[in-house]
């Protein structure tokens, strides 16, 4: 197992970072007041999260350089932004599983924001969850990494195979259940999750959408996580790389939210890179794939499946469903 890098102190103030900056997106991206997000505003809050990670790198550099030396520094800093760019990049498809999910419930885009705020807490809760799960796991028994890498192949395969066709969220199970057992009305109430009607208490199909949000969310975290150990074991580096994709994930959707057809073949993209990532890890005993390497293979799919997404936009909308 990897000693982590990370004194107390540091960890300390990444968690206090945290809890300020969380504290001006919600302000920021809508305050109390329900409104929709401009794209502009929303790409001035994604470049700024983007620049806050690559600053947190930068510092993370300077410091372990002067503490402990430039190949070290150098190393971590790699692994910071290389566990990034796969985290931010896996975000992204959850993002496309949020706006399924807001478009079957034909929720307003002014009414998202604070399902957002919600999911987004609760995925920063999930992630340090799973993140020390993951690291007591790999600590413990360390052929846990291979099962990761199993895992990962797997859900990219299935991800290629898949990649056109939209998820029925009416026959999700977690969904029928809540319609089976829940009061719900049929109406939205504004930002409210529940109302309360002649002394009954009703769930709004908000609150619905919350909970597949949050689902999704776990689900993604499955992948998302053992991806991660492919590049590093050091919990600070996994847990701040993890939190920076994170923490933007609100303003990346509000900036895709209106043009997700136009990156329709990052799908596939990001399968590869999750079977790359997987195979990685499956090999590790026998071959270590360098960091450098790794990062280089993952910034040219992923821009290769950007640029190919906009020279060749998509001409129909599949009809099949998962």
């Amino acid at each position: 197992m990897e000693v982590s890098v990370a004194q107390g102190w540091m960890w300390a103030g990444f968690i206090a970072f945290i809890m300020v900056m969380l504290a001006l997106d919600m302000l920021a991206l809508g305050g109390s007041k329900s409104r929709k997000v401009s794209i502009k505003e929303a790409g001035l809050w994604s470049l700024g999260w983007f620049a806050l990670a690559m600053i947190f790198n930068a510092l993370l550099w300077w410091y372990l350089d002067g503490a402990i030396g430039r190949k070290t520094a150098n190393i971590k800093a790699m692994e910071f932004f290389t566990g990034y760019l796969i985290e931010k990049s896996l975000s992204v498809d959850n993002l496309f599983v949020f706006l399924t999910i807001f478009s079957y419930f034909s929720i307003p885009a002014e009414y998202q924001r604070r399902v957002l705020i919600y999911g987004v807490l609760g995925a920063i809760v999930l992630r340090a969850i799973m993140i020390l799960a993951g690291i007591w796991l790999v600590q413990q028994f360390s052929w846990t990494l291979y099962l990761f890498g199993v895992l990962l192949i797997a859900t990219g395969i299935k991800m290629l195979l898949l990649a056109d066709r939209q998820p029925d969220i009416s026959k999700n199970p977690v969904l029928n259940w809540m319609r089976g057992h829940l009061k719900m009305t049929d109406e939205l109430h504004g930002e409210r999750f529940l109302v309360w009607k002649n002394g009954v208490r009703y769930f709004t199909p908000l609150f619905a959408v919350l909970v597949m949000i949050e689902l999704s969310d776990v689900i993604f975290a499955v992948d998302s996580i053992p991806a991660i150990f492919a590049v590093t074991t050091d919990p600070f580096i996994v847990f701040t790389s993890n939190i920076f994709a994170i923490l933007g994930l609100r303003a990346l959707y509000f900036l895709l939210a209106d043009m997700a057809d136009r990156f329709h073949l990052l799908k596939y993209g990001i399968a590869v890179v999750l079977i790359f990532v997987g195979v990685k890890l499956g090999v590790s005993y026998w071959y270590h794939v360098p960091v450098l390497m790794s990062l280089g293979f993952i910034a040219v799919i992923l821009a290769v499946s950007i640029a190919a997404s906009l020279t060749s936009p998509k001409s129909g909308k599949s009809t099949d469903h998962l």
